[in-house]
């Protein structure tokens, strides 16, 4: 399911052509992104501008954003706000489902709730000493409304995401916020993941993709860049186009290293 088919980029502001983020070159040449794939990757050298337009798109499609604050109050977003007012994005069928998640913001998202965890608990035990004299209604009364709060986390999760490993705690945020029919903006998603949990991911992107979900991620693993019939977006290229997998430096370098290490090592 194919909710946004393409970003158009409009000409920038009067005297903004040199400047950041429009002067990122894959950017600069591009007047349209079309998305042809449920599934598209965003590829490239660091500093070549996926992550920057994934934030422009996140801003102007005003999606939530797991582990930040509102996206029009985060103060990383200010730098490619000017690029959101560029973009339109061209529907087939809105969502108001999914997400948009770096990786960077989420490990501070699993301290927050297990920070607030803690809290709800204190505020728990604090309420229980303060009512032990009164009636057993005032007491559930009194206790319903932290009572509340922690079923709700429970509910959304299995368990707290502190409890996990930074590898099954992203896995497990995924199994528990991906809905059918959502748009789904992942920024880096595989850096907590090993090789195999990365074949987990693609295989829960095959699940949701067949329940009419969108995905665009940028990313530096060949292992996700994999996924069938997945359009991969070269920010190495100017203008920015699809590629092949098979053409792509970080699978043919990955490859060729694996295929004999030393060959590298030995100049290092």
């Amino acid at each position: 399911m194919l909710h946004l088919k393409s970003i158009q980029i409009q000409t920038p502001p009067a005297g903004k052509a040199d400047s950041f983020p429009f002067n990122i070159p894959a950017l600069r040449s591009a007047e349209e992104i079309v998305l042809t794939s449920p599934v598209t990757f965003l590829v490239g050298e660091n500093g070549s501008g996926k992550s920057t337009l994934m934030e422009a798109i996140a801003f102007e499609a005003n999606m939530i954003a797991v582990g930040s604050e509102n996206l029009d109050r985060d103060r990383t977003m200010s730098a490619v706000s000017p690029l959101s007012d560029s973009l339109q994005l061209i529907w087939q069928l809105k969502t108001r489902k999914g997400f948009f998640l770096r990786a960077e913001d989420f490990f501070g998202y699993v301290k927050r709730l297990a920070q607030m965890r803690s809290e709800l608990q204190q505020d728990l035990k604090r309420v229980e000493e303060e009512y032990a004299d009164r009636s057993t209604f005032a007491q559930n009364q009194a206790r319903l409304a932290y009572q509340n709060q922690l079923h709700g986390m429970n509910q959304q999760y299995s368990r707290a995401l502190n409890d996990f490993s930074h590898g099954e705690s992203f896995l497990e945020l995924f199994q528990s916020r991906f809905t059918p029919g959502g748009l789904y903006l992942l920024d880096e998603p595989e850096v907590p993941l090993s090789p195999s949990r990365q074949l987990t991911l693609i295989s829960m992107l095959k699940q949701m993709v067949d329940q009419e979900c969108q995905f665009i991620i940028a990313t530096h693993s060949p292992i996700l860049m994999a996924f069938p019939d997945a359009v991969i977006l070269s920010f190495d290229e100017t203008p920015l186009r699809p590629v092949s997998y098979d053409s792509l430096d970080h699978v043919t370098l990955t490859r060729s290293f694996l295929n004999d290490p030393e060959q590298y090592l030995r100049y290092l």
